[in-house]
């Protein structure tokens, strides 16, 4: 039987909307059922301000901006076994803009980033389009389970024309 997942649920920012420790589990739980073989169950998910986000960001990433979701895997030191996978660290006010401005539920877009950032501490990545299609189609499956939509269809209509999603392959994760 399958652990459940241990999340350490960090607020460095202060905010409305940000997730409840019942739904990380949850949402944690769902990226995890579809990795049967994977023993590691604990994820710190930190909420920070724009300020964090773009200094971690730049740190890690050679970027100077803020990102809604940052993946930081753990691995385990040579003969040390924990059930650590990683941090992910989760930019409320990034998070919140990318929600309105793409008319999606706040807490739609949270299960979004979560499962895509569960994905990275797992090792899957969207550099190469099969990659890609491999991790948006995991992600459009464990999303559809919560009844949450898929987050890289188009946005609705806007004057007549079709508006490709923020979503798509964004290159600040």
């Amino acid at each position: 039987m399958r652990q459940a997942p241990i999340v350490d649920r960090q607020l460095a920012t202060s905010g409305k909307g940000m997730p409840e420790q019942a739904s990380l589990e949850a949402w944690i739980g769902a990226v995890l059922a579809r990795f049967p073989r994977e023993a590691r169950h604990e994820v710190t998910i930190r909420f920070v301000d724009a300020e964090e986000s773009q200094a971690l960001n730049r740190d890690y990433r050679g970027r100077d901006k803020p990102t809604n979701v940052l993946s930081f895997p753990f691995d385990n030191p040579p003969g040390i076994t924990l059930p650590l996978l990683g941090d992910l660290v989760l930019c409320h006010p990034v998070v919140e803009n990318e929600a309105h401005e793409q008319g999606k539920q706040l807490g739609d877009h949270y299960a979004h980033l979560v499962v895509h950032g569960m994905l990275h501490l797992l090792g899957h990545d969207h550099l190469e389009e099969t990659e890609a299609e491999a991790m948006e189609q995991l992600e459009r499956e464990i999303l559809a389970d919560f009844a949450i939509a898929d987050p890289y269809s188009p946005l609705p209509e806007n004057d007549g024309q079709q508006v490709e999603s923020k979503d798509k392959r964004r290159d600040d994760e």
